[in-house]
């Protein structure tokens, strides 16, 4: 077994292993648990000779990991900004393929992605922005980045978009019900007791699909 491989199993048993904290308190076995289990695909993607943005966009999305496990403003904020960065990363590593074409955005195997993007947008907006209080403007500026990572997936080649447009569909779903369990639904309601269950797989999922089409 390599250093890549073993880091690679103990990246999915730290993901495995965070499933069971995911709805408890935040403590430091959680938080090492939730920043390892993509900081180590960083540390992978590196050692393998990756790209530079995939490696990048690892790091900053473990880093927002750890700020996410943290409680506090200050600390969701710095979560907010860390992820922007990776999904910007994200984006820069799909535009640099010389496999990419923009146009693909707007044909006919797209359009309807596209259209669908568009929607979730206004969607997101409409409900986020009233109940996002003084979050309102990092929340508003994020919304756009998250769609945009998903329309650069769009660009992409069909062999290319075996792995990534799911796993950018995953992001985008986990993002999405991460948002509406935050500013939308009751601290009471039942359905808090199952969102972080569907949020987490989505998220490492779409991580490590991320990581397994470009490393």
């Amino acid at each position: 077994m390599t250093i890549v491989d073993l880091l690679e199993v103990t990246a999915l048993l730290a993901a495995i292993g965070y499933l069971g904290f995911t709805a408890r308190a935040p403590s430091v076995l959680r938080s090492v648990l939730k920043t390892a289990s993509v900081a180590l695909l960083a540390l992978a993607a590196g050692i393998a000779g990756a790209p530079f943005w995939l490696v990048a966009a690892l790091g900053l999305c473990a880093l927002g990991e750890y700020f996410l496990s943290r409680q506090g403003e200050t600390s969701f904020m710095a979560g907010v900004g860390a992820f922007a960065a990776g999904h910007l990363a994200y984006v820069l590593l799909f535009l640099r393929q010389e496999s990419r074409d923009l146009s693909r955005i707007w044909e006919i195997a797209g359009l309807g992605l596209t259209l669908g993007f568009i929607a979730l947008g206004i969607v997101m907006v409409r409900v986020l922005a009233p109940r996002a209080g003084e979050l309102k403007i990092p929340v508003m500026g994020y919304i756009p980045i998250i769609l945009g990572m998903g329309l650069a997936a769009l660009s992409l080649t069909a062999e290319a978009l075996f792995w990534v447009l799911p796993a950018a569909l995953a992001f985008v779903a986990s993002d999405v019900v991460l948002a509406f369990e935050t500013f939308v639904l009751r601290e009471d309601h039942w359905l808090r007791r199952y969102t972080p269950y569907v949020v987490w797989p989505l998220y490492w999922g779409a991580q490590a699909g991320f990581y397994l089409s470009f490393s």
